[in-house]
């Protein structure tokens, strides 16, 4: 089966055909760092992760670049306000996201660039513009002139005068017209700054992502991806550069994939409703992978409602994965000859369908509750395993998901050694203390199963 996605530029699903089977290349927009990052931007790059994962099991080589904007006003100004040296600031929320992108269970990128890193590249790709009469120097800046471009806004289908409408637009006496956006502007002396031929100055952020993706990716990628919010202006005007400054362009970028935003409980996430969650928070709340299953419960292209009920639903379903792996540990899965006959290999080929996925896994589960026929068990965890690989869940111990998160609970050797004072309690026929036993587990938190291989016991959460 064929991957589809979604393509933005088109409105439509379209199959996936890369330039060069051979090199896939893919980049998702990263955050800027000035602050922890919040649960919408985590859901961004799980669905990006998630897409990574999946185009690797269709192709041998994948470039995936996830960029850091580290030179951005914010940044200068929330550093400025702590009193600290912008770019040990920009690096403490850099090593900040890598540390809770590894929490989520994402994969590491094949590229992690940086935008301070590339201005040789930026200033260059700015003298193409100019060169080519698509940006000009005005007033220590350099801008890039929209009407310069005859399709200008076809990404987000809109028209100069839409635009201008629906943006918040710098007028400046500077720019010739007033959709004109920045690519260079000037630094004061307590700013980041660098020599450029139009004084020091740091870039624009659109044309940070322009040059790391020529840098590294090509003058013409696969797959962009981001979220829904950065269409425009961010990735209109990532494209317009993008293909002014190359002749005969083949269209910057062939794909793009933008993930919908994230409600919390029925309501937009913003700070002046109360409601702006923090990934870290959430994180050292709840388990990394009640965190991305619960991120991944929605369609991606659909709003997210984040909930304390969703985050509830994604541990029960894990729960009952996990359970199947503890109840076939002792068994060699057999894998599938060809996954992508899987349903919830299927579902992903189609568009990210984690739903649909995620109800092929609940199948799964039932069947194999039912299942009697050790092969077939085996068959059915081979095929739990290769759907769960790809959504980048149920990958630990089960010992470890039911058992290792003590928190502020009993700790394992004391759990063990009432459950083996119970098991002792029940052989000299003392049901009393045996109860007793239970129930004081149960009070710490703590749930028992007695199976044919003995109890088996997990945390109540």
């Amino acid at each position: 089966m064929t991957l589809t996605l979604y393509n933005t530029l088109s409105g439509k699903k379209e199959p996936f055909t890369p330039l060069d089977s051979d090199r896939v290349t893919f980049y998702a927009c990263g955050p800027t760092v000035y602050n922890y990052v919040h649960v919408g931007n985590g859901r961004s790059a799980v669905v990006f992760d998630l897409l990574y994962r999946v185009l690797k099991t269709q192709y041998s080589t994948v470039i995936f670049a996830r960029n850091l904007t580290d030179v951005d006003d914010k940044i200068n100004a929330s550093a400025r306000a702590e009193g600290v040296d912008i770019k040990t600031f920009a690096d403490t929320y850099a090593t900040a996201y890598q540390e809770d992108m590894a929490a989520l269970g994402n994969l590491e990128p094949t590229l992690q660039p940086r935008a301070t890193e590339h201005i040789p590249q930026i200033i260059d790709i700015i003298e193409r513009l100019i060169a080519r009469g698509h940006a000009y120097a005005a007033d220590g800046h350099v801008l890039f002139a929209v009407d310069s471009m005859h399709d200008y806004g076809r990404l987000s289908r809109r028209n100069i005068d839409d635009m201008m409408a629906g943006a918040r637009v710098e007028i400046a006496d500077y720019k010739r017209h007033p959709m004109d956006f920045v690519l260079w502007k000037p630094s004061t002396d307590e700013l980041p700054g660098w020599d450029s031929p139009w004084g020091r100055g740091r870039p624009g952020w659109h044309i940070e992502c322009t040059a790391m993706i020529m840098a590294h990716l090509g003058d013409t990628i696969d797959i962009h991806g981001g979220g829904s919010d950065l269409i425009f202006p961010h990735h209109e005007n990532e494209m317009a550069q993008g293909m002014c400054c190359v002749p005969d362009s083949q269209g910057y970028a062939r794909y793009w994939i933008h993930n919908a935003m994230l409600d919390v409980e029925g309501e937009k996430m913003s700070k002046s409703l109360g409601n702006f969650t923090v990934l870290r928070d959430v994180l050292n709340d709840q388990p990394g992978e009640v965190v991305r299953l619960t991120l991944l419960s929605a369609h991606y292209r659909s709003n997210l409602n984040w909930s304390k009920q969703l985050l509830s639903q994604s541990r029960q379903t894990l729960d009952r994965l996990y359970t199947v792996l503890r109840d076939s540990e002792d068994l060699e899965p057999i894998m599938p000859a060809d996954p992508s006959s899987l349903d919830g290999v299927q579902a992903l080929l189609d568009d990210l369908n984690t739903p649909r996925a995620i109800a092929a896994l609940y199948d799964l589960t039932n069947r194999f509750f039912k299942a009697t026929d050790t092969t077939v068990r085996a068959q059915l965890k081979g095929e739990l395993i290769t759907i769960t690989g790809i959504l980048g869940i149920a990958r630990q111990k089960p010992a470890t998901w039911f058992q290792g998160d003590q928190r502020d609970g009993l700790a394992a050797d004391a759990i063990e050694k009432l459950i083996q004072q119970r098991q002792d309690a029940k052989q000299n026929k003392n049901f009393a203390r045996a109860d007793a036993i239970r129930d004081e587990l149960k009070q710490a938190g703590i749930l028992i199963r007695d199976t044919r291989e003995g109890t088996q016991w997990s945390r109540d959460t």
